[in-house]
């Protein structure tokens, strides 16, 4: 199946899901942040075919949020390893962890986030690394960057005037 490619938009949010956006991507990422490289680790613990396994790394090596790397001559065998911009997609992750355990978790969470040194669970928030203040409907809104073209500021316009009606 051919998907579409975001890579010409100037939204992030459709460039990232050009990279991401499969689930077996963002699950294999999750497993390499678990500490896993190599193929068959991936294949066990995700249970995933084959062919969707190769395939779905490949992706992401060509999109450079993993690197093959030979580890063994004969026969030649491979491992993933996370890139700079791999090991940046952690917060997303985080995220994703914190919005599953608060909705879509009623049996309570089987996974936190917690501190290496007294073992109890963080309560992930976005803050402005500025100013301390939690991203929050309160404090922040979109806005335009500097690239942003007339038809991003006029969606960008629209969606404050929304809110503030």
């Amino acid at each position: 199946m051919k998907h579409t490619d975001f890579s010409s938009m100037a939204c992030p949010i459709a460039r990232s899901l050009g990279k991401v956006g499969e689930w077996w991507s963002i699950l294999i990422l999750r497993e390499a942040f678990y500490g896993k490289t190599r193929f068959d680790e991936f294949e066990k613990s995700l249970r995933i075919a084959p062919t969707m396994l190769t395939r779905r790394l490949a992706d992401l090596v060509d999109g450079g949020l993993m690197a093959r790397r030979q580890y063994c001559a004969r026969p030649p065998r491979y491992d993933y390893v996370l890139t700079k911009s791999g090991r940046a997609f952690k917060p997303v992750l985080l995220a994703f962890i914190a919005w599953g355990n608060e909705h879509f978790a009623p049996e309570g969470a089987s996974l936190v986030i917690a501190s290496r040194d007294t073992g109890l669970a963080a309560d992930p928030v976005l803050v402005d690394a500025t100013t301390g203040l939690p991203i929050n409907d309160e404090y922040y809104g979109f806005a335009p960057g500097p690239a942003a073209s007339d038809i991003m500021r006029r969606i960008i316009s629209d969606a404050e005037k929304g809110r503030a009606a």
